[in-house]
């Protein structure tokens, strides 16, 4: 197996075990640092996520890996909430967000800019509508590379 589709059989794999704790899965990632393989999986719920959330989960997820054979190299297995600034990937991540700021990196420019902050006013049709301070752009979800909530104290 591919070492850059372990992270979606990794999510597909474990989707079932976290809907059934009413625990959204946000990313998985499978990368190597140095000589050493680490997939790290974000999870998050409505009450947040605790550190027994992250235990018990690890343990179903290491199970469920071993049982169907998809990592045949050591790795280590991190499961974390995606914190504050969490990236918003799918249309319930720009939803859930309606009237918050974001930070967003487009493939393209948009604007002559690939760097834009707004507030998200919808999403619908796989198109994120952002008002800037002049305009609302209209974005492809195809079109993001990066979109991360600005988080003001």
């Amino acid at each position: 197996m591919k070492k850059t589709s372990i992270s979606q059989s990794v999510a597909h794999l474990i989707e079932p075990t976290l809907k059934e704790s009413d625990i959204e899965l946000v990313d998985v990632e499978y990368k190597k640092t140095g000589k050493v393989w680490t997939l790290r999986v974000f999870i998050d719920k409505n009450q947040g996520v605790t550190v027994y959330d992250c235990q018990k989960l690890s343990q179903e997820i290491e199970d469920l890996i071993e049982i169907h054979g998809l990592v045949d190299v050591h790795y280590v297995l991190e499961v974390s909430s995606p914190g504050l600034d969490r990236p918003l990937k799918k249309e319930a991540d720009f939803l859930r967000n309606k009237g918050k700021q974001i930070k967003i990196k487009t493939y393209s420019p948009i604007k002559n800019k690939k760097e834009n902050t707004g507030t998200i006013i919808d999403f619908s049709n796989d198109t994120l509508f952002l008002a800037d301070k002049k305009d609302v752009l209209k974005i492809l979800l195809t079109d993001i590379a990066k979109a991360n909530l600005i988080i003001e104290f």
